[in-house]
């Protein structure tokens, strides 16, 4: 398996469609609408960062990052909502070269940090934890975490942009 981590193409959005609903098929906690906040990330012009995982000429996963507002006015901030990977790919390491490359793409563009919900124990490999007083509303602070990059630490609610309130 060589996998080759590159930004997202519009030849791909179907593909990348079709990975994050089987990604999240069988998964607990998710309404399944990750692939309709990837689609409306897109068409407002909010999808900040788009990676695909190629293997042999097909892509097997996806992360997407899109900025994020914080009620204190720090800016440079970015949220991800899930990796994608093809059921038949998980557990070979392609989420962590996503994850890191996604992680590479947000210091390229100087960004301050990046939030994310998600198990803390995945996460936690790259730096990830729980930081007091970043907030997401109606989320266990554990599973909401955040990696800076550079400055100081926000304090404040954080929101992510309008379509990840889509429902289809």
């Amino acid at each position: 398996m060589s996998i080759n981590i590159r930004k997202e193409q519009s030849s791909d959005v179907q593909s990348i469609h079709d990975v994050t609903v089987a990604a999240f098929l069988e998964a607990p906690h998710t309404d399944h609408t990750e692939q309709f906040i990837v689609n409306a990330l897109r068409e407002s012009g909010a999808l900040s960062i788009s990676l695909v995982a190629e293997d042999e000429g097909g892509i097997v996963g996806h992360v997407a990052l899109s900025l994020v507002t914080v009620s204190d006015g720090t800016d440079s901030w970015y949220g991800l909502r899930s990796i994608s990977v093809l059921p038949s790919k998980q557990g070979k390491g392609i989420g962590s070269k996503l994850m890191n490359a996604a992680i590479q793409e947000l210091k390229n563009i100087k960004a301050k940090g990046c939030v994310l919900l998600g198990d803390p124990d995945y996460y936690h490999r790259f730096g990830f934890k729980p930081r007091e007083g970043l907030i997401l509303p109606d989320i266990p602070p554990e599973y909401f975490q955040a990696l800076l990059f550079k400055g100081d630490l926000p304090q404040g609610i954080v929101t992510y942009h309008g379509a990840f309130s889509v429902k289809g």
